[in-house]
This record gives C-alpha cells, sequence and structure tokens, in this order.
C-alpha cells in the first residue's frame, strides 16, 4: 500500500472513530440524565424495588469506559494541529463533565439509600409523600432503548455504587494525568446558556436529554 492511500485510510478510520465518539457521548448524556432524574425519587413515595433493583441503566460504567479508551487512544495519537484534534479535545472536556456529574448522583443516591434502606415494610412510612403520582418505569425504559455506536456493551451484574464511585476516580485521574487538555481552551459549539432559552428557541438540530416536562437540557 502506497503511503498516500496508507494516510487516506488513517484519515477515513480516525474520522469514523471520531463520529462513534461523538455519538457515543450522546447516548451517555441521555441515559445518565435518565439515572438523575430516577435518583431523584429515591426517598419519595415513588422509591422501591423497582427502581433500586431493576431500573438501574446497568451499561453506564462499562460505556464510560469503552469511550474513556477511545477518547484516550485518539488524543494520544493526534497531533497538535490535526484536524479533528478540536473536536477530540471538546468531546474529552464533555466526557469529563458528564463523568463528574455522574459520579455525584451516584454519591447522592448512596446517601439517599443510607437514609432510606428500605429493608422491611415498615421502612416505607418513613418515605416523603412528594405527591407525585406515576413510576420511573417509563425513564428507566428510556434509558433502555437508548442506542450506542457499538454493538455490545457489557453490562454490571448489580449497582455496586462504592465501586462505580472508585472506578469514576480512576477514570478521572488517568485523564488528568495522561492528557493534557486545558479546559479553558476548549471551545464550545453551542449557544451559551441554551438552558435558559425557550423551547422555540432551541436548533432543530438539538432534542431534549430526557423527558420530564420541566427539562431544559438538550443534546444532539
Amino acid at each position: 500500500m502506497s503511503r498516500w492511500r496508507q494516510s487516506v485510510v488513517e484519515i477515513q478510520t480516525r474520522k469514523r472513530q471520531v463520529n462513534e465518539c461523538e455519538r457515543a457521548q450522546a447516548a451517555l448524556s441521555k441515559v445518565t440524565a435518565c439515572f438523575q432524574q430516577m435518583a431523584t425519587s429515591l426517598g419519595s413515595n415513588m422509591d422501591g424495588s423497582f427502581l433500586r433493583e431493576e431500573s438501574w441503566p446497568y451499561s453506564i460504567m462499562p460505556h464510560s469506559k469503552r469511550l474513556h479508551r477511545r477518547l484516550l487512544s485518539l488524543l494520544i495519537e493526534m497531533e497538535q494541529g490535526q484536524e479533528d484534534k478540536e473536536q477530540v479535545e471538546r468531546l474529552w472536556v464533555i466526557f469529563l463533565s458528564s463523568l463528574e456529574n455522574f459520579q455525584q448522583d451516584l454519591k447522592k443516591v448512596k446517601v439517599l439509600q443510607e437514609i432510606f434502606p428500605l429493608t422491611q415494610r415498615k421502612d416505607r412510612q418513613a418515605l416523603v409523600n412528594t405527591g407525585y403520582v406515576g413510576g420511573t418505569s417509563e425513564v428507566a425504559a428510556r434509558a433502555a432503548m437508548v442506542q450506542t455506536p457499538w454493538l455490545s456493551v457489557e453490562e454490571t451484574a448489580s449497582p455496586d455504587l462504592k465501586n462505580h464511585i472508585v472506578e469514576i476516580d480512576v477514570l478521572l485521574e488517568e485523564m488528568f494525568q495522561r492528557v493534557n487538555v486545558p479546559l479553558w481552551s476548549v471551545e464550545p459549539t453551542q449557544p451559551s446558556w441554551l438552558e435558559g432559552v425557550s423551547t422555540q428557541d432551541v436548533p432543530s438540530c438539538l432534542c431534549k436529554a430526557c423527558q420530564w416536562p420541566s427539562c431544559n437540557v438538550y443534546v444532539k
């Protein structure tokens, strides 16, 4: 294979990988938004065994690890000034923020499960009646329907919150140590304060991260 043809193949492969990472990050944003919505129901009258055991999106951590490896590989291999480098760095910063937010939600869930253990029937008496009628099964279904660019993503056997929190710490530490991407150097591609605009002003290429009526978070 000639050097020119090899270069073309490498560029096409890299572009395909960057596009996969972009779709993977969009999927991660949607799933973590659903997780956050379900987490807010802990300790309320909607809390129960389904919410705690069956509705958690177990694929978040494996999905995050795979996206982490792919972005890390791209940034290490890419040279300064390369065509897709800015796009990958932007994805890196968005992914970093997603991990930090997800970790905060995990910590919140861990605390709420300790405050409201639900190990006995009488524990339900301590739940807060928020006045909201409904369940979290629809949110769990939306999370399960989110498609990743990869054919299969391994799922964790159980929602081990403590281990997940530690695993995210390890991922974040590696992100900061192995790749030097100054957060201030990454320019946004969406309008500032998008969450504060009305629905009519939102670009047609964006959609809500979740279906919660008051949700004003939009993703591609």
